[in-house]
């Protein structure tokens, strides 16, 4: 275990639980909150004490103040979760509790579970449901509804605008669209009304014939280009001399919280004395990945950025500090082509990047490969890629959640 993060080994009390999450994107592609949920259960088998757990372990994360005021958090609950402590613990306005339909055998419950779900609004929670709350039987529930979400896998295409208009006739809650795996689907949606979405058609690559790299990305690929080659820092400053914006956002990196120096970088040579080309190659890797792109969803480049520094964390456990700088880099560069929209081997082709970089990206081989399986395996529905991989390196769930949450609020505070 390394000492360099001390709060991953954190012995947490209760049940082990495995946190995973799915980005809700919001009208402009950005990320507008997460889903937060405990994939060591079946969704249908989650407990009060689960719900209890999981939310324990988001308090007990070092800087989740940072990421619950920056985006909404989703957290499932069950009923009798709704009654336990726990939820005194969480500042109301920055979280939505999604409240579950009753079994049909508990229908003639849903007078008895009202009280409840007005107190959780009283105190300031926001409350979603799913789009069972639209149907005669839950009518006393609908004016509680700050969102409401259904599955678009669910819903046939012909159904979908009637169910739509159903809901903005009935409620002022918003709708979030579930399982959004095409980028038909969400054109389709936002002409319906639909403002949030969630679902991982925003990072699959839109390849186009003959694309080109535009002016910017060219330059920053210099830049990565030359710091790889240990170029002198004249050679480096020419460069960035061509491209003021380049430079400013390059110090702005660099000097953001997130980076902790307590000395501000004033200059290119600045950064080369205090961090040293090999951070810098970080750094001008990150530039890439956030600079903005006509036509890709600014969620992709936060997606890359948690991708990065949740497989930096994990990294820090187990290999040498060169190679958890390099395990960053191939999680913000694994959905370059999403970025770049052209296929990864022709994007890795421009860069000159160590071989432990392009064996994990290109052929899911070497040491930083199982890493970028596991980072992978925290937004998708993967529960088995998620246990073996963490097994493989030896990670226990606390150690991947810490990071997780982690990777989460850093991103934050650098994209601010």
């Amino acid at each position: 275990m390394s000492d360099k993060y001390p709060h991953a080994s954190t012995s947490l009390t209760g049940p082990s639980v495995a946190i995973a999450r799915q980005a809700i994107l919001d009208s402009d592609r950005s990320v507008f909150g997460y889903e937060l949920f405990d994939r060591s259960v079946a969704p249908e088998m989650h407990t009060a004490t689960s719900d209890a757990q999981l939310l324990f372990n988001l308090l007990s994360m070092a800087d989740n103040e940072v990421l619950m005021q920056k985006k909404t958090l989703f957290i499932n609950c069950t009923h009798d979760s709704l009654a336990g402590g726990h939820l005194e613990l969480v500042a109301p306005e920055h979280i939505v509790l999604e409240i579950p339909a009753l079994p049909v055998a508990q229908v003639d419950h849903i007078q008895t579970r009202l009280p409840t779900l007005q107190a959780m609004k009283d105190r300031g929670f926001r409350l979603a449901f799913d789009f069972s709350v639209l149907t005669r039987s839950y009518e006393t529930w609908l004016p509680l509804a700050s969102f409401i979400k259904f599955d678009v896998s669910v819903l046939k295409s012909a159904s979908i605008q009637s169910f739509v208009k159903l809901a903005q006739g009935k409620t002022n809650a918003q709708l979030i669209a579930e399982k959004v795996e095409t980028a038909q689907q969400h054109s389709m949606l936002q002409e319906l009304g639909v403002q949030l979405f969630q679902g991982y058609w925003f990072a699959k690559p839109v390849l186009v014939e003959g694309q080109t790299l535009r002016p910017a990305q060219a330059t920053i690929l210099q830049l990565i280009n030359l710091v790889r080659q240990q170029a002198s820092t004249h050679e480096i400053e020419e460069v960035l001399k061509r491209d003021p914006t380049l430079s400013f956002n390059l110090l702005r990196f660099i000097n953001s919280a997130s980076f902790g120096l307590r000395t501000e970088v004033t200059s290119f040579k600045h950064a080369v004395m205090l961090l040293g080309l090999k951070k810098l190659f970080k750094w001008a890797a990150l530039l890439l990945t956030t600079s903005q792109v006509g036509g890709v969803p600014p969620a992709v480049g936060s997606t890359a950025v948690v991708r990065g520094r949740l497989m930096e964390l994990l990294a820090a456990e187990t290999l040498e500090p060169d190679e958890c700088d390099n395990a960053f880099v191939v999680g913000i560069f694994s959905l370059l082509n999403t970025l770049l929209g052209m296929p990864l081997p022709a994007a890795l082709a421009s860069l000159s990047l160590p071989e432990t970089v392009t064996n994990a990206l290109l052929y899911g081989t070497g040491p930083l490969a199982p890493y970028l399986a596991l980072a992978q395996a925290c937004e998708s529905g993967d529960d088995d890629t998620f246990a073996n991989t963490s097994l493989a390196l030896g990670l226990s769930s606390n150690q991947v959640n810490w990071a997780h949450l982690q990777a989460l609020a850093w991103a934050e505070t650098l994209l601010d």
